[in-house]
């Protein structure tokens, strides 16, 4: 049987959108829009993007459908 078991869906799921939210924030610090010390700059928003497009992409797997048995 393919597809992920739903507790190890759940897990991933959970994981891509703690990264996502993790990414996000690193973003927004960079551009100065949330209260930060250091994180300030090109280079925190390009790592916080970064982070963000991983954490999409495993949220993706996670929430992704079982494919359908033919």
């Amino acid at each position: 049987d393919r597809g992920n078991p739903p507790r190890v869906r759940v897990l991933i799921t959970g994981f891509g959108g703690i990264v996502f939210l993790m990414g996000a924030v690193f973003a927004l610090q960079g551009a100065n829009v949330l209260p930060t010390t250091f994180m300030r700059g090109q280079t925190w928003i390009g790592i916080g993007a970064a982070i963000a497009i991983v954490g999409l992409l495993v949220l993706f797997f996670g929430l992704r459908k079982k494919p359908q048995a033919t």
